[in-house]
């Protein structure tokens, strides 16, 4: 059971990790998304059909330059779109340049709903997951909503990497039992697996 004092503490590290990660200007935020790519691109299983991933916010480290290299390797990419039915869980929508976006109750852009465009969990091979702070054993603290940990909770089989900033990790993030560690986390400059990093 979370007490009051846990979750402030929760709140005051998402606090504390955001306000460092906005203070990143764009060339720190750029040279952390080249180092990103070459991170991620020499730690990505293969064959790759499905990977979902998600479009910057709020100084997130930013996965386009991913993006544009899964379209290069024609790779099909997925973005999260809040569930209109199923309150605080995600659906994955086919992404394309020619997409149309829409804002979600959040200000984040995603794609306009399209059943046709949907991807099962199950079809998808990787899923990008944005976070706020992360420790060395995998843990991940979002924003707060649990949107990620519900939607990944029936499918801990799931290849799950979650990017970010260097400066996001923490030596230890206190976790919750509704909580969904991550396979993967990677960072600019390194990659962190089964509580090891490299």
């Amino acid at each position: 059971m979370t007490t009051n004092s846990q979750l402030l503490k929760r709140n005051d590290i998402r606090q504390l990790i955001r306000e460092k990660r906005q203070l990143l200007t764009e060339v720190q935020q750029h040279s952390a998304s080249v180092a990103l790519l070459q991170q991620v691109l020499n730690n990505l299983p293969t064959p790759l059909k499905r990977v979902a991933i998600y479009l910057s916010n709020d100084g997130e480290i930013n996965p386009n330059l991913i993006i544009e290299a899964l379209w290069q390797q024609n790779v099909e990419v997925y973005l999260p779109v809040l569930h209109p039915f199923c309150d605080g869980h995600l659906l994955f929508l086919r992404y394309e340049k020619s997409s149309m976006m829409v804002a979600n109750k959040y200000g984040i852009s995603e794609p306009k709903l399209d059943v046709s465009l949907i991807c099962p969990l199950a079809q998808l091979d990787v899923i990008f997951t944005p976070l706020v702070a992360f420790d060395a054993q995998g843990n991940r603290m979002g924003m707060g909503g649990g949107y990620y940990d519900r939607t990944l909770a029936r499918n801990s089989h799931l290849l799950t990497i979650g990017l970010a900033h260097d400066l996001q990790q923490l030596p230890c993030i206190p976790s919750e039992s509704w909580d969904i560690p991550l396979k993967k986390i990677i960072t600019p400059s390194q990659v962190i697996a089964n509580g090891n990093a490299t």
